[in-house]
């Protein structure tokens, strides 16, 4: 049984239904708990698989007696929370009595000292951290080392983009043949870093006046970031595409891709961006430099800086021949180290590792 609780479609939703789709492709009979009517569950359901959808009224407390009731009438091995409020509700039915539980860890910030906080956590036979980084900060948070385990996330790993779907994405976003096409993916938050790429266009336009900015993804700043690049006079230079339901269609058409999040705890974009073969450029902080070894797969910069942005973008504007190979590289990383098989493979091996199965 996995738990999620979100009503949104962000990274970690993709990654819980990756995960529903490997496990079932693998044998494993799998179901999910998620909240009624939100993304994730209506996408699951669309793919047939059986859905307990939690009345988000009262997620926690009529979640807990939602899951106790499946809980008394089958059994689960795995119990699998992926999110906060899905673990409270996993440990109010006491699921690790039952069960293995597991706690999947994707956020940044640390876990409340609270003692019923904590004591949510320490219930979980395992904690599941996206990247080291994660890790270490549940670690901080007071929780003994050897009750926490990394399992990087994954994506899949697409065809080569060919001239054709090229040529169509960037048709799609009315981008020419001489355009230079930027682009970032991810929620707009001030957090998310976006405003250092608004700030960075008029800069890295004075050498590239072509140079346009793609920023896929809708959130609370996104009337703020219109108005920064009104102030800027580059509106007519930022594609403020909103959600985009085919984010193929974003990565298709980028010539390199931005991450300018901040103590990101791992960023499945940027792990789609590097999928695709495209040159990075990020920030060295939270989980990223475990995915991106400056001037070898990617561009780092310490901080999300403009004209360290601008610097980096230049550089790679410039020098199209190491572009192109920090692409390959990317794509190779992907492939050796964060493909969604390779990620369902390891969630299976410590499954059954903890059910003393191997």
């Amino acid at each position: 049984m996995h738990i999620d609780t979100r009503p949104d479609w962000r990274g970690g939703q993709n990654q819980v239904l990756l995960t529903l789709r490997g496990l079932k492709t693998r044998g494993h009979a799998v179901e999910l708990m998620a909240l009624a009517g939100g993304a994730l569950e209506r996408r699951a359901r669309e793919e047939g698989f059986r859905v307990h959808g939690i009345a988000a009224s009262s997620v926690r407390w009529r979640g807990s007696a939602q899951l106790g009731q499946l809980m008394h009438e089958r059994e689960y091995e795995i119990v699998h929370a992926h999110d906060p409020h899905g673990l409270t509700l996993a440990w109010l039915a006491r699921a690790h009595r039952r069960s293995v539980l597991i706690a999947q860890r994707r956020v940044a910030n640390p876990l409340s000292r609270g003692p019923l906080a904590l004591a949510r956590y320490r219930a979980a036979r395992r904690i599941f951290a996206v990247s080291k980084f994660i890790a270490d900060s549940v670690i901080d948070s007071g929780i003994a080392g050897n009750h926490v385990e990394v399992v990087y996330e994954g994506v899949p790993l697409p065809a080569r983009t060919t001239v054709g779907q090229r040529a169509s994405a960037r048709e799609h976003w009315k981008a020419g043949d001489a355009d230079i096409l930027l682009g970032c993916v991810g929620y707009l938050l001030p957090e998310k870093g976006q405003r250092a790429l608004i700030q960075a266009l008029p800069s890295i336009q004075k050498d590239y006046p072509r140079c346009r900015l793609l920023l896929a993804g809708d959130g609370p700043s996104r009337a703020t970031l219109e108005k920064l690049a009104r102030d800027l006079n580059v509106s007519h230079s930022v594609i403020f595409a909103g959600f985009v339901e085919h984010i193929e269609n974003v990565y298709h058409a980028l010539d390199i891709f931005l991450f300018p999040s901040l103590a990101e705890p791992l960023g499945t974009s940027m792990l789609a961006a590097m999928s695709y073969g495209l040159p990075v450029v990020g920030v060295a902080s939270g989980g990223v430099p475990e995915m991106v070894s400056s001037g070898k797969n990617g561009l780092l910069v310490l901080t999300p800086d403009p004209d360290a942005f601008a610097a980096c973008i230049k550089r790679l504007l410039h020098n199209r021949e190491e572009a192109r190979a920090f692409g390959d590289a990317a794509r190779t990383t992907i492939e050796q180290k964060f493909t969604d098989d390779r990620m369902v493979d390891a969630t299976i091996n410590k499954y059954e590792a903890l059910l003393g199965k191997i």
